[in-house]
Formats: C-alpha cells, structure tokens, sequence
C-alpha cells in the first residue's frame, strides 16, 4: 500500500521537484479557467455568429476591467496574509483576510450596481452598431449581476495556496469549469438561447466558482485560513491595494488596451479583425495562464520565506523560478507556432477570411510567449515581496503604455500586421524593464 503525500507547507526548502508539485495545481487551474473562458466563444462562434461574437470580444475587456478588484484583492492580499503567517501572527492572519474576503463581497456588488447603466454607451464608445450593441449589452448586464461571485473566484483563486490547499482550489476551478462547459452545451446548442445563453452559462459558473470556497472557508477546515469575526483594518486594505496594484494595473490596462486594439481592428479590417483579436486573446489566456498560475502558486511561498527573513530559501526561489520560466518559454513558443493552423481553424474554420487572418496574427504573436513568461514572474515577485509600487510600474509600462504606442505606431509602417507586432514589441521592451528592477533591487531583498 502507498503512504499518501504529505501536504507541502509554505515553511518547507523547495526543491524543483517539490516547487514544481506545489505550483501545479495552481497551473492547471489557471489553464482551465483561461479554456473553459473561451467556451463561451467557441460555441457563439461555431452556433451564434460572427456579430454576437464580435460583440463578446468587445464588451468581455471591460467586464474584466471591473473584475480587477477581484484580482487585486487577491493577489495584493495573498502577499500580507501570507507574511503574516511567516512572521508567526496566525490569527492576525485570519482576521486580514476574513476582512479583505467581505471587502471584495461589498465591492462587486457596487461595481456590479454602477456598471449596468452604462454598458451602452460604452459599447457605443467601443465602436458597436446596430446589433452589435444589443449583443454587447445583454452579455455584460449578466455578467455584471454575477459579479460579486467573480470577484469571489479571483480572490480565492489565491487564497487557496496560502491556505496550503491549492488542489482543492483546482477541484473548485474544473468544477466551475464543468459547469460552464455543460451548459453551454444546453443553452446554446440543445435550447437554442443563443447569446443570453452563453452568458447564463459564465453567469451560473462563475456563482460555483465563488460561493463553494466561501462555504469551504467559513466552516471549521484543516487548513491555515478561515473566515471569522474581523473589523476593518483600513493600512492593511491600503497596503493590499497598493501591492495588489500590479495586478489591478495588469488587467484594467489590459482591458483599455483591448478596447483600443479592437478600435484599431474595426477601422482596418471590420468584424473580422475583432473576431481574429478576440481568437487571439483567448489563446494568449492559455499560454499566460501557465506563467500566472506559476505566479498564484509561488508567490505565497516567496511572502513567507519573505516575512521569516530566510533569505537562503529565497534566493532558492528566484533561482528556480527563472530556470522553469525559460525554459517554458521556449516550449510555449514552440507550441505557439505548431499549434497556430488548428486553434485558428477551430474558431474561425468556417470562414477562410477570417482563418487566413487569425492565422497569421497567430504567428507573429506567439514569439511573445518566450518573454511574456519572465515578465509575469518579475511583476508577481516583487508583489510577493510586498513592493507593489514596483511590480505595478512593470505591469503598467508593459500591459498600457508599450502596447498602445506599438498599436498606434506600428500599424503606420505594417498595416495590419503592425497590431500582432505590438505585443511582442511591448513584451520585449518589457523584458528590458524587468531586468533593471531585479538588478537594481538585488540587494534591498538579497534574492541573488
């Protein structure tokens, strides 16, 4: 008979064996929460149309914008928590996170409640006509209502490793997934509900995502975290926000960077371009998704290790996690460039135009795959260390303010290829960026 693997504690010396199984679960749940986000799209693609999954591609930025504070909350939040427990506060620990587990619960509903009434508008801002923007509106007031059960998803998404649990956050993810997956089968396919069906189907899984961990965590559990009686610690929420900053920075600007890229897309090749860019981004979550789940598994580990002032371990960390970065890197790219033919056809198959096209942005993109990883990790390494300032300046130069001079300059010289070049442009003048900080800041943390 086997003996059972003992579960791997923050506290313990990581070899690459051991940091590679720890962080696994959080890949896998990453992955499968990027692919079941794209089922949503394959299926209106294949069974809808090419206008409401345009509409998708067009209006999905901005539920992620305000999706943000799920994310930041998170990850900003995993970091203290996380040192918290190395510096031996376990119960400090609890009522940190209790507290920022209900601040997330108030905040969806207020941004859900505010969001509403303007979705068209802001879909008319986006660039959407006539049907177009029934579609728009209609997808994002679902998703909107659904909200807080997002933001609870996002949060606990990271929380589940500093709890030592993060395969039951996987379990809790591909159940979330399953979910989406099966009813979009029925809603779309045996139903024929069309778009609102898809977006039911988002809806009801992203309620799993968030309400099980939410009872997991509020009943008595064997593992570091629970939710309990707190008060409102208002530093500690400063102090999340701002080293959650990055990550909050990452994914408005994202969205914002979305919203121009689309633009750019409508004006130079119609309801194709978006639908190419939309093929793209959900591809591109897949492989990101690889480097953020390596990020949501290690980080709390880093934030301990931080918080005991072990910097033997630490500097094992970084060491690492550079190695196992680079060399996935390579793989993605190789992969990128093998698998670009299929995934292109998968969702755009039915029209050769709009195939020919996503095929050939899918190309120039996947050259990002070898840089994007690096960054990723550099951005969630100094969360980890508690210095959001940082992590956000790497995070808003790379997801904002390379991407849009690149989507607004290199168009002028490649046309429609220049909007595919941006991104690895934007990904390289970020690997730059990354590296001055690890250098520079070697000696503050001691990692090297």
């Amino acid at each position: 008979m086997t003996r059972k693997k003992e579960r791997i504690k923050l506290s313990e010396h990581f070899t690459y064996s051991k940091l590679l199984r720890f962080v696994f679960p959080s890949v896998v749940m990453m992955v499968f929460t990027s692919v079941y986000g794209m089922v949503d799209g394959l299926f209106v693609s294949n069974y809808v149309g090419t206008t409401p999954f345009a509409a998708i591609n067009l209006i999905w930025p901005l539920i992620m914008m305000v999706s943000a504070l799920g994310f930041m909350i998170g990850t900003g939040g995993t970091a203290i928590v996380a040192k918290t427990f190395g510096e031996g506060e376990n119960e400090k620990a609890n009522r940190y996170f209790s507290m920022l587990v209900y601040s997330a619960t108030i905040g969806g509903v207020i941004l859900a409640l505010v969001g509403i009434p303007f979705l068209r508008p802001i879909s008319v801002m986006l660039g959407a006509e006539g049907e177009m923007i029934d579609d728009c509106v209609l997808y994002g007031t679902v998703l909107l209502i659904s909200m807080p059960f997002f933001m609870l998803q996002n949060v606990f998404q990271s929380f589940f490793v500093t709890a030592e649990k993060p395969k039951l956050g996987l379990l809790v993810t591909v159940g979330a997934g399953v979910v989406n997956i099966v009813l979009d089968a029925a809603f779309i396919v045996w139903f024929e509900w069309g778009l609102i069906g898809a977006a039911l189907a988002t809806a009801l899984s992203q309620f799993v995502g968030g309400v099980l961990p939410f009872l997991y965590f509020a009943r008595k559990n064997d593992s570091l975290l629970r939710l309990c009686k707190t008060k409102f610690y208002g530093k500690i929420f400063f102090k999340t926000c701002t080293n959650g900053s990055s990550e909050l920075m990452s994914n408005v600007s994202a969205s914002l960077v979305s919203m121009l890229f689309n633009h750019q897309l409508l004006k130079m090749a119609g309801e194709n371009g978006v639908a190419a860019y939309g093929v793209l981004m959900y591809v591109s979550f897949v492989f990101a998704a690889i480097f953020i789940g390596y990020a949501v598994g290690g980080s709390p580990v880093i934030s301990y290790h931080y918080g005991a002032e072990n910097s033997g371990e630490l500097k094992n960390l970084f060491r690492k996690s550079l190695v196992i970065v680079g060399l996935a890197g390579l793989l993605m790219l190789a992969s990128g460039q093998l698998l670009a033919a299929p995934l292109s056809s998968l969702f755009t198959g039915y029209d050769k135009e709009l195939y020919d096209i996503t095929l050939n942005g899918f190309r120039i993109f996947a050259f990002s795959f070898i840089l994007s990883g690096f960054n990723i990790f550099g951005s969630a390494f100094f969360t980890a260390l508690n210095n959001g300032s940082v992590s956000a300046v790497i995070s808003f130069l790379r997801t904002l303010v390379f991407q849009v001079v690149g989507v607004v300059l290199l168009p002028l010289i490649f046309g429609l290829d220049g909007i595919w070049y941006s991104m690895v442009a934007a990904e390289l003048l970020s690997f730059v960026v990354t590296g001055v900080f690890i250098v520079a800041k070697r000696k503050k943390y001691n990692y090297v």
